[in-house]
């Protein structure tokens, strides 16, 4: 099947609205091409755009000297006309693939598998390949994980369009300001606005709904000027299995936004190969001192893994990056004729290190049982360090007296109440937060076994901006 001219030309806009072709190497995406060829043990991965006339490579691992070739049928070509992965398993078997340059030519592929890069609206940017020189064939969970990566690539591709969105921006702000002082403001405006945007792309727009999970969240950016640092996901590891993080970089601002670009892909990606989360986050400490040798882009951070138990609730493995502890609440109990106890307690991972920060830094785990009617909370020290109307420090005592009492009165404990009890909260507070926070709550529910299908668990997520106390 191919695109009609109509449909190519709207592709090849596209195309050019990413402003992606021909600009020089970029980590990200070598990286997720290395990863595309580690997972599937290939001699070559690559990831592609496809032009009007070539097919041109932004990272080709395994591939040296290659940057283009041309659109010849087969391969990257037929790949971006399915939204679906293309897998060849024989390219000499192939009637098409059997006479395309690189079947040919020097790099000999006999194997080729690709998932099409494709954007929000539906069009096929180009495509994420595995290459190699014997054939073969691939599992469905390697296709899934193919697709994911093309997801990641396509993530990466927004991310660096708000930015250079906001790069012009900021370049016809300074012009402005020496033109016309009496346009700040609405240029102040036009900040907010697309800080709100490149904000957005680095959180997940909703939570993935998780078979007897309630997950919920909430983020509130201290200035809407400006891009925070804090950052949270939930995303699917397969057979069951699912990942979560919440952390807090250092610095604000775009190098803020790509220094959690960065975490964000290398957790995401990691943890598809590493079942051990200290793996994990030893796997992020290197990328990141990879990408500032001299430790300046470091991050805190806790990282967990979650599976199904047997009778119902989750196995979590939470491994601690130097950040604040998470807090495990049980439903209050009676001890006693006259005595309720209630049960919430931090979850200590004492001795983990900052991520990013030292070449041979320590990191801890922990694994809880998360029975039904139970949760988890993590959160960022925006939170802890807010001003009370008494104008107290609110403090690590002072959430554990929050979510204390909050167990103890017997309220619901699942993801959605917590979340909403604490952001409640933030609304008494007469200056609001003085850095970004960001919450992010997990509990098991009572009446949905772990093993329900898929739409069993309710997801809560706000991302609002915290109103400056002062808009003048």
């Amino acid at each position: 099947m191919e695109l009609s001219p109509e449909q190519e030309a709207l592709r090849i806009a596209a195309v050019r609205r990413y402003d992606i072709l021909d600009t020089p190497p970029d980590g990200a995406f070598d990286r997720i091409a290395a990863l595309a060829a580690r997972l599937f043990d290939a001699s070559a991965a690559t990831v592609t755009i496809v032009d009007a006339d070539r097919v041109w490579f932004k990272a080709a691992y395994g591939l040296a000297g290659v940057t283009q070739i041309g659109r010849d049928p087969g391969l990257c070509t037929s790949a971006i006309l399915t939204g679906s992965p293309l897998v060849v398993p024989d390219t000499l078997d192939d009637p098409v693939a059997r006479d395309h340059s690189l079947v040919t030519g020097p790099a000999r592929v006999r194997f080729y598998a690709a998932a099409p890069i494709t954007t929000g609206d539906g069009h096929r940017l180009g495509t994420v390949d595995v290459l190699d020189t014997k054939p073969r064939r691939i599992t469905p969970d390697q296709a899934t994980a193919l697709t994911d990566l093309a997801a990641l690539v396509m993530d990466e591709l927004e991310l660096r369009l708000s930015a250079l969105r906001m790069l012009r921006v900021e370049r016809e702000l300074v012009e402005v300001e020496h033109a016309a002082r009496e346009r700040a403001e609405r240029d102040r405006s036009e900040i907010a606005a697309y800080a709100s945007t490149l904000q957005r792309t680095l959180l997940p727009p909703a939570l993935p709904e998780v078979p007897g999970l309630e997950a919920a969240c909430h983020y509130t950016t201290a200035s809407v000027h400006d891009v925070g640092g804090d950052f949270y996901d939930v995303f699917p590891l397969g057979a069951g299995r699912w990942a979560f993080f919440l952390g807090d970089v250092s610095g604000r601002g775009a190098p803020a936004a790509a220094l959690t670009s960065l975490i964000r892909y290398t957790l995401r990606s990691t943890a598809l190969l590493e079942r051990d989360p200290c793996a994990v986050l030893r796997a992020l400490n290197s990328a990141l001192l990879s990408a500032s040798s001299d430790g300046s882009g470091f991050c805190t951070l806790v990282f967990g893994t979650l599976a199904p138990g047997p009778a119902g609730g989750f196995a979590l493995t939470l491994a601690g990056g130097g950040h604040l502890p998470a807090h495990h609440l049980r439903p209050a109990r009676r001890d006693g004729p006259d005595r309720v106890v209630a049960r919430t307690e931090p979850v200590s991972l004492a001795g983990g290190m900052l991520v990013g920060a030292l070449r041979h830094a320590d990191f801890v785990s922990r694994t809880v049982q998360l029975l039904p009617g139970e949760a988890l909370f993590l959160y960022s020290n925006g939170l802890t360090e807010a001003r009370t109307a008494q104008g107290a420090r609110f403090g690590e005592s002072g959430l554990a007296a929050h979510l204390t009492h909050h167990a103890a009165t017997g309220r619901a404990l699942g993801a959605a109440a917590i979340i909403s009890d604490l952001t409640s909260l933030l609304d008494t507070f007469p200056a609001g937060p003085a850095d970004d926070v960001a919450l992010l709550a997990l509990s098991a529910t009572s009446a949905t076994p772990a093993t329900a299908p898929s739409g069993a668990s309710g997801t809560a997520h706000t991302s609002l901006p915290f109103p400056p106390p002062d808009s003048t």
